[in-house]
């Protein structure tokens, strides 16, 4: 199957590229609307493509491994299937990684890689990402349950000690069905793709991007998912086919500082 995905346009536009957005783990393409709505209106010439990675959203009944690698794969055949060539893909956290994965198949048309807080080295002690590893253990613990409402999911995950806007930003991943409403995405799959992502090293990709390909770092002053090695290794590779942003931010770039994302990737992705 191809993975499930929606296009973003400027009212009017006439795009000649497609510009991929890919989410992070436990998200879904929506997560990444409003940059995508914001920047093509900005920039008509592209359009943009919103996409639920495989086990999120409606993409969660995608077939094959259930890696960062076999996420990249599935990107890479949606991307066949566009009427567009994939100019550039912007990933936040676990998505960046997937498409540095993407970036290093060498697709012809894919000029910019741009990861938005997403290390691109291994963490097999999944430093920085304690919370996100905190949420699948509580997320899995409930998984055998079901909720009257979304309101009752949400009370549930706070009572476990996470803040509501997470627990409301999790609840666009409920379904509901004859017992009422269930988290979706599979918690093994979830965690078999967390396994990979932390324990690939992409590095090398961002030391010697693929032909005349560009990756762009955009990263989070406050976040700790780049600590001080990582991000003295990114300024170090720092030239030509390699730019590192910071911005005053935690891990949610996106939604901390999106004037300043639109200023980075205005700069990075030109025209």
């Amino acid at each position: 199957m191809v993975l499930a995905h929606e296009f973003v346009t400027a009212v009017g536009a006439r795009p000649t590229r497609s510009l991929v957005f890919l989410h992070g783990i436990l998200g879904s393409g929506q997560n990444l609307r409003t940059l995508a709505r914001r920047f093509v209106e900005a920039h008509p010439d592209w359009a943009g493509v919103l996409v639920d990675l495989r086990r999120h959203g409606r993409s969660i009944d995608a077939p094959g491994v259930d890696t960062l690698q076999g996420a990249a794969d599935d990107v890479e055949t949606l991307a066949k299937t566009l009427a567009l060539p994939a100019g550039a893909v912007i990933g936040h956290s676990f998505g960046g990684k997937v498409a540095l994965a993407w970036l290093a198949t060498g697709p012809g048309s894919l000029k910019h890689a741009v990861l938005i807080d997403s290390n691109p080295g291994p963490r097999p002690d999944a430093r920085g990402s304690e919370g996100t590893l905190s949420v699948v253990d509580d997320l899995e613990s409930m998984a055998a349950a079901s909720f009257e409402s979304r309101d009752a999911f949400i009370g549930a995950l706070a009572t476990r000690g996470h803040a509501r806007p997470v627990a409301q930003w999790l609840a666009q991943s409920l379904r509901r069905d004859d017992d009422g409403w269930r988290f979706a995405p599979p918690i093994p799959a979830i965690r078999a793709l967390l396994a990979s992502y932390f324990a690939l090293d992409l590095w090398p990709v961002v030391e010697a991007p693929p032909g005349d390909s560009a990756v762009h770092l955009v990263v989070g002053e406050r976040s700790k998912v780049l600590d001080a090695d990582d991000r003295n290794r990114a300024h170090a590779l720092a030239g030509p086919k390699v730019t590192v942003d910071f911005l005053p931010t935690d891990h949610w770039v996106h939604v901390e500082d999106l004037e300043g994302l639109l200023k980075v990737l205005a700069h990075r992705l030109g025209p």
